[in-house]
Order: structure tokens, then C-alpha cells, then sequence
């Protein structure tokens, strides 16, 4: 059964913690799970949260820390020394490790590394910190086990065996050459029905995917989720093995890009979460509202310019609210199919291909709305059927333009390099807004006349 936290577990353990009754608060956490001891310490004030983390094994804090959020680790870690921070990074693996270390202030970084006492571990950490967060060589982790091809079956184990020990999870085992380039993998299966006399060159299997150093974090994604990989190996510039991707990994980037994509789509600029101070929030979310108050702005000076329809047709401002709804609404519809296709690496053919099934759909959308529009204009607002047809065509062609927007500035914006989702949410509104009103009173003059 699922361990639930309740109010009285979190008053229980703040009394522990009051009382420093240390014996007591090592049995509550005995056998709890990393992740619900993680959430239990974002239910306590942050000097009783460092006093558990002070208070447990190195082993169990250091899982622990990693299921912390961001904000809440920041805080734990900058009430530890750098040499207790130090005891923590030694039990986790080191793509884990590199993560909490890039968090660090540099002064605080420096003196952490410094205070490591597995070299071998702090190598590699420094090694890690150097590529890209968002890279294969920024997600992979240094563990694995690999053996060389030219060693005989019987005398891997015994070294297959000491590189275990320091791997949390066994996905695979990677055979290299002597100069630690890497040549396939090894099945355990082959591993152990093979001869004893047999070499890993006769039983290895030389087809196996990889992903090099540079390469972007979507596309490991895309890679491992097509081959429907546990883990993948990364190597360099020059073949050489350096580590591998495991798929819990791979997991966390695409949640954390799913969320960072979510709140740009919603016009905030940085990540921020909820309880996150009032100057960071208005700073992540004022920029878009401006730009959304600019494009309001435009908005009203297009309606100045059609101030003779007021006097001849007034109810076509009653409509206004309608064509900017649908217009921002199709125009968000369109970008985020446009989204996801670029996200998942689904968007084939010609971008003429692409603009003619976006009119054809857009015809097809606009049609059926238009002839609701008119027929309950016409038999339940009482107006006339000229007036009904402008607004119909009018939506139409709001519609066919929104679609466009929504669909094409995603792709430009990518092929240009820049982040697509910025296309989405109150750019997209804003920019639909204005082409909707601009098409609306322009159609409108033409058949009505004003």
C-alpha cells in the first residue's frame, strides 16, 4: 500500500525533531522510501528538514536529496557545509552528483570537489559539468560495465563483478576495444552459455545504438523510445566509450522539457513554480502580458479606423469578441499539433504539403462553424441573412488565417533555431487578435458598405 503523509505524521516528526529524540526519528524513517521522506521534509520548516538530513545515512540522504524539489534542495544544501555536502555526493552516481554540484554557488562548488575523497569520483563529476545540461553529456552517468573484446569469458567476471559493485542498475554490458572505442554489446545470455574457452570477440554482438556526446537531449529521447532502450551508450568525439543513459534519466529531461515547454506556452519566461517568490513570478510572466497589452493597443487603434461601422452597422461590434476567440483559439490548436510534431520528430513532407492540408482543414472547420453562426444569427439574433454571411465569411477567413499563423511561425521559429513553444499562447493570441479584427471589418466594408 502506498505510504500517505498525514498531518499527524508531519506533527509527530516535528516533535521528534523538538526533543531531538534521534533514536525515534532513525525507526519512523527506517523503512520509508526515499521519494516520501523527500516529501516529508517539504512538510517541515527548513531547520527541522536539515536536522533529518544531518540525522540520516549518507547513503539514504543522498537518494533523497535528488527527489527534493530544486528550491527546497537549494535551501537544505545551503545549511550544510561543503564537506557534509561533500559525504552526500560521494553515494550518488555521478550524472546525479554533476546535477547537484552545477546547482552550487562557485565558491561553494570548488570547496565541495575539493573535500571528495574519491578522486576517481570527483573526476568524473568535473568531467560531467563540462557538457551541455540539455546534452547526452550532460544526462549520462559514468557508471557501467564494459568489458574488452579481446578477454576471454571465464576471465571477464571476476572484473565484471568489481564494476558492478559501483553500478546502481545492470542494463547492459558494452564491450570496447583496447583503446576503449566502443564495438557492441554483451548479451548475458551469450555470456554464460558460452564455452568456456571462448573469447568475447566470438560471442559479442556488434550491432548496438549509441548517441555521441553533442547529441541534444530530444533526440536521445526520440532514439530511445523508438528502440524502446533502458539505457544507451554515449561515446566522444572519437568513439571511446564514456558513459551511458539510463531511461529513469531520460524520464526526468522529458518531464522537465514538458514542463518548461507548458509554461512558455503560457506566456511565463522562466521556470518558476507556485510558491515561488512575488518578484520571480511577476518577473517570469509581466514580459508576455506587456506584449499581450501592446498587441491590445493595436487592436483598438485597427477598430479606430472602422469608426464609420458604428455609425451604419453597429452590431457588427457585438461580434468582435467571437471572431477574436475563435481566431486566437484555432490559432492555438494549430501551433500546439504543429508542437508536438517537431517535439516527436513527426512532421513529414514539404511545407506546401503542409499549407494546403491547413487551408483544406481550415475550409472544412470554418464551413461548419460559419453555417451555425449564420443559422442562429438569422433564427434566434433576427438578423438579417446579408449580415449573417459577412460574419460567416468573415470566421472563415479568420480561421484559414489563424490556422496558418498557428501552424508556420512554430516551424520558422525552429528552423531558425529558436525555441518553438514561444510561438504558443499570447503570442499567437495576440498576433490572431489583430489579423482577426483587421479581416473582420475589412470583409465587412466590402459587402456591406460603410
Amino acid at each position: 500500500m502506498q505510504f500517505q503523509i498525514s498531518r499527524e505524521f508531519i506533527e509527530k516528526i516535528e516533535k521528534l525533531v523538538e526533543n531531538k529524540n534521534n533514536k525515534e526519528l532513525l525507526v519512523q524513517f527506517e523503512n520509508m522510501h526515499h521519494a516520501d521522506i523527500a516529501e516529508t521534509l517539504e512538510e517541515l520548516s527548513l531547520d527541522d528538514a536539515t536536522y533529518v538530513i544531518k540525522l540520516l545515512e549518507s547513503d539514504k540522504t543522498a537518494e533523497v536529496l535528488m527527489e527534493l524539489d530544486e528550491e527546497d534542495r537549494e535551501k537544505v544544501l545551503n545549511n550544510l557545509s561543503a564537506k557534509e555536502i561533500a559525504e552526500e555526493i560521494e553515494e550518488m552516481d555521478t550524472d546525479d552528483a554533476a546535477d547537484i554540484v552545477g546547482e552550487l554557488s562557485p565558491e561553494i562548488k570548488e570547496m565541495v570537489i575539493a573535500n571528495i575523497e574519491d578522486e576517481q569520483h570527483a573526476d568524473d563529476i568535473v568531467d560531467l559539468l563540462r557538457y551541455d545540461e540539455n546534452s547526452a553529456g550532460g544526462l549520462m552517468a559514468k557508471e557501467l560495465v564494459k568489458v574488452n573484446e579481446n578477454w576471454s569469458v571465464i576471465g571477464c567476471m571476476s572484473e565484471m563483478r568489481d564494476q558492478a559493485e559501483n553500478v546502481t542498475r545492470v542494463h547492459s554490458i558494452y564491450v570496447v576495444d583496447n583503446k576503449n572505442r566502443l564495438k557492441g554489446r554483451l548479451s548475458l545470455k551469450d555470456l554464460i552459455t558460452a564455452p568456456s574457452t571462448a573469447q568475447i570477440s566470438d560471442v559479442y554482438i556488434n550491432k548496438v545504438d549509441y548517441v555521441s556526446v553533442d547529441t541534444k537531449g530530444e533526440e536521445v529521447a526520440r532514439i530511445m523510445q523508438k528502440y524502446d532502450l533502458e539505457a544507451i551508450p554515449v561515446v566522444n568525439e572519437m568513439g571511446k566509450l564514456v558513459g551511458r543513459i539510463t531511461i529513469d534519466d531520460i524520464v526526468d529531461f522529458i518531464r522537465e522539457e514538458a514542463e518548461k515547454d507548458y509554461q512558455m506556452a503560457a506566456g511565463i519566461s522562466e521556470d518558476v513554480e507556485a510558491d515561488s517568490s512575488i518578484w520571480q513570478l511577476t518577473r517570469a510572466r509581466l514580459p508576455w502580458l506587456i506584449l499581450a497589452l501592446l498587441g491590445g493597443f493595436i487592436s483598438v487603434n485597427v477598430l479606430e479606423t472602422f469608426d464609420g461601422a458604428m455609425e451604419k452597422h453597429g452590431a457588427l461590434f457585438f461580434f468582435v469578441p467571437l471572431i477574436a476567440a475563435m481566431a486566437g483559439n484555432v490559432g492555438v490548436q494549430s501551433s500546439a499539433i504543429v508542437l508536438q510534431g517537431l517535439a516527436n520528430n513527426s512532421l513529414r513532407g514539404s511545407l506546401l504539403n503542409r499549407l494546403v492540408k491547413e487551408v483544406l482543414l481550415s475550409l472544412l472547420n470554418g464551413f461548419v462553424l460559419a453555417l451555425l453562426l449564420v443559422l442562429g444569427g438569422v433564427f434566434l439574433l433576427n438578423l438579417d441573412f446579408d449580415f449573417g454571411l459577412t460574419v460567416a465569411i468573415s470566421l472563415i477567413s479568420v480561421i484559414i488565417t489563424a490556422s496558418l499563423i498557428g501552424t508556420f511561425v512554430p516551424i520558422i521559429l525552429d528552423k531558425q533555431g529558436i525555441d518553438p513553444a514561444m510561438a504558443t499562447g499570447p503570442f499567437i493570441t495576440t498576433s490572431n487578435d489583430i489579423c482577426g479584427i483587421l479581416i473582420y471589418f475589412s470583409i465587412a466594408k466590402l459587402i456591406l458598405g460603410f
